[in-house]
């Protein structure tokens, strides 16, 4: 829902549509967990980030681009638009996993039902299955509870599949909103394996939504009503909704029934998870998260996972056949991202929190539409489903990927006859993406024997980065292998960037400002060794002029820089992501529709097209690539630069160079928009350490990024801040 608040001073941003250097390289594969983390970060830096920031976003209008200023916009509506076109994508028009008709608890329920219940809520079509009017009979009353109809030809789904092709067999209708036919991708090029992480993503995703539509109730001319903890959609006394007392589930109608189908999707995935997909290196099966320990024999979820589909009625979904473990081995990264997605559902569905959300959420879980916690009724509800599910994931990542006497988690391990093989390789990624879910752990099992053992873990882990992933001449290495040292290939974006949004989230959790620090010594490393601001893009791999971007690079770039700003204070990040979101991840997005301002063609003028008409979803590429100019600062020599001092200056600073032979150099200085700001003249420099002085008088108040070039070539670059 959107929030009142003010609208503080910032500048307005200039920026220029995406550039004709950024060219999609791939727009057929489309990788569900990367994209689904994509979703993710760009929801948090959409309204949460905006209004973080102290916009009001009722200020703004899709229509009317970059008003009130580009951040409020490139936030407050295309971040969290982009994001809700990928949930949408995944969950309910593009038919990439398992129907919800055959999901556990559609099945549990039909077979509840008495005899002659076939063809009730399927006007009268009687074929031999009951999942589907069970499954009708659940969209009624989501329908029921919140006040609006669902859209026609919906592919809800319980269980993601890892990757497909993103070409669709058909041109999108221009009824697309309401009846999502048209939207269906070709499912005989879907790669129909199961995965944690594109599963947990999209877990996590379903959160985001659910609780942000479910978080308030409306009444039936769809004004919001704030939960109070007496005001309910329920009969008194009574769990079941009064259809007399003008309150509904949701913010509005459709936040309404949405919220609960993503609910619902959400607890039958983690249903599905536990009772079908726990390995214990021989076979799949059950694991009760009740009474699991890994002591007693491991079971723990393998990367992928096959599925094979049938067709019992031409008039149903495709139904799952069989399954077959096709890779064993545990990533961290599934493991994390389902534990991710878990941990932020159980607390939606806590009964112990008390706050005007929850408030709300209380009566959605409080036995209809979904059951209620064990401790209110004695029976297993979703609450202690994502709570049981994040342990056993959590004990698992500690059996199978922390390696304690390192102080670390390993990216990759497996089992072998029942024993643990553990990897030896630490990917800079996983680590930070691993103190981030970390934290989330400490706070949803604060109080029990579980929360110590997560930040001890946590504190090991950050420390880890800082002392065995940073590079003496600045930077993370990608990634390190126990035993031998560190990874030696050139650095990239990913791996900085992952380590600001890990260290952030380090600093978060333990009040040490070592990881503070660390933190914002990666973002300044990220700006000064990766930001090309007169293109106003990042490099992606140190050494490299050619950017190639895929979703999981802008994903954890958007992490980062939303942190930086948020937690760093670092004051320009705001501003870096919204330019960069312009020429990068504007161009990456496939197609949008009207809650971006688009209309058709290109009527706003971003250079993305309009769905409607034709074959392509609201999606981005797989990957893009921008040639970003043999003068950026890719081709920094690191060793070369001593830095400025003073550093924040006020009428001058010295720069001191470090020649390995006399040459000729120009000094220019650039504003954060890659505007020219001021430029000394060509000068001959002996070999040798030099200092160059520069006169800073003509400059305002700001940050500004100083580069020396010899023979058009960059041999140094530094970030300085004038202050008046």
């Amino acid at each position: 829902m959107r929030t009142k608040l003010t609208l503080i001073g910032l500048a307005l941003i200039s920026y220029t549509a995406a550039d004709a250097q950024l060219m999609i390289t791939n727009d057929s594969l489309f990788k569900t967990a990367d994209q689904m983390l994509l979703a993710n970060e760009l929801f948090l830096s959409g309204e949460p980030f905006a209004e973080a920031l102290g916009y009001n976003l009722d200020l703004l209008d899709p229509f009317t681009p970059n008003v009130p200023d580009s951040i409020s916009y490139t936030t407050g509506i295309e971040g969290y638009e982009y994001s809700r076109y990928l949930l949408g994508s995944v969950i309910s028009r593009s038919g990439i996993g398992l129907h919800m008709m055959w999901s556990p608890m559609i099945g549990m329920m039909a077979a509840m039902e008495p005899s002659g219940f076939d063809g009730t809520y399927t006007g009268g079509m009687v074929n031999g299955y009951t999942q589907d009017d069970e499954l009708m009979k659940m969209v009624g009353q989501f329908t029921t509870n919140a006040g609006q109809m669902a859209p026609m030809n919906p592919f809800p789904q319980f269980a993601d599949f890892m990757s497909g092709n993103t070409h669709l067999p058909q041109s999108v209708a221009p009824d697309f909103r309401m009846d999502f036919s048209t939207l269906r991708w070709d499912r005989s090029k879907m790669d129909k394996t199961l995965n944690p992480a594109a599963m947990g993503q999209t877990l996590l995703k379903q959160y985001y939504w659910a609780q942000d539509m479910l978080g308030a109730y409306h009444d039936a001319a769809d004004n919001t009503i704030e939960a109070d903890g007496t005001i309910t959609p329920d009969s008194i006394g009574n769990p079941h909704f009064d259809p007399n007392n003008d309150v509904y589930h949701g913010g509005n109608a459709l936040d309404g029934f949405i919220g609960q189908v993503l609910t619902a999707e959400g607890v039958n995935k983690t249903l599905f998870l536990v009772n079908q997909l726990a390995y214990d290196g021989t076979a799949l099966g059950m694991v009760d998260p009740a009474t699991y320990d890994p002591a007693n024999g491991i079971q723990y979820f393998p990367h992928k996972i096959a599925v094979t589909e049938e067709i019992l009625d031409p008039m149903l979904p495709p139904a799952m056949n069989s399954l077959a473990v096709t890779d064993a081995s545990s990533e961290l990264f599934d493991q994390l991202s389902y534990l991710w997605g878990a941990l932020n559902f159980k607390n939606m569905m806590d009964p112990n929190i008390n706050d005007a959300a929850h408030y709300a959420y209380h009566t959605v879980f409080d036995g209809d539409p979904f059951p209620a916690s064990m401790q209110e009724t004695g029976m297993p509800g979703p609450f202690d489903l994502m709570m049981g599910t994040s342990k056993v994931i959590f004990l698992n990542s500690l059996a199978m990927h922390y390696n304690g006497v390192e102080g670390t988690f390993v990216s990759t391990s497996g089992l072998n006859g029942g024993s643990v093989q553990m990897g030896n390789t630490v990917s800079a990624f996983d680590a930070g993406y691993m103190l981030v879910v970390l934290k989330k752990f400490v706070e949803e099992f604060t109080g029990t024997p579980l929360a110590p053992m997560a930040q001890s873990a946590l504190v090991a882990q950050a420390n880890y980065v800082l002392a065995n992933l940073h590079d003496n001449t600045g930077g993370y290495y990608n990634g390190y292998v126990i035993g031998n040292g560190p990874d030696g290939s050139p650095k990239t974006l990913r791996s900085q960037a992952a380590v600001v949004r890990g260290l952030y989230a380090a600093y978060e959790a333990t009040g040490d400002n070592a990881y503070l620090t660390g933190a914002n010594d990666a973002y300044n490393e990220l700006i000064n060794m990766y930001y090309v601001p007169d293109q106003q893009v990042f490099r992606t791999t140190y050494g490299n002029a050619m950017a190639t971007y895929t979703p999981r690079d802008l994903a954890v770039l958007a992490g980062a820089l939303r942190n930086a700003e948020l937690i760093g204070t670092q004051p320009d990040a705001a501003a870096i992501y919204t330019r960069v979101s312009k020429n990068v991840y504007n161009g990456m997005l496939l197609t949008e529709a009207e809650e971006s301002g688009e209309t058709g063609g290109d009527s706003d003028g971003d250079g993305i097209p309009y769905v409607a008409g034709g074959t392509l979803p609201f999606v981005f590429a797989a990957s893009a690539d921008y040639l970003t100019g043999s003068t950026g600062i890719a081709n920094a020599d690191r060793s070369t630069s001593n830095g400025l001092y003073p550093n924040p200056a006020t009428t001058s600073t010295t720069l001191s160079l470090d020649l390995p032979a006399s040459a000729s150099v120009t000094v220019n200085v650039y504003d954060l928009s890659g505007k020219l700001a001021h430029s000394q003249p060509q000068q001959s420099v002996s070999a040798g350490t030099q200092l160059l002085h520069l006169n800073l008088q003509g400059l305002e108040q700001g940050t500004y990024f100083v580069r020396v070039l010899q023979a058009g070539e960059v041999v140094s670059i530094d970030k300085l801040t004038v202050v008046r």
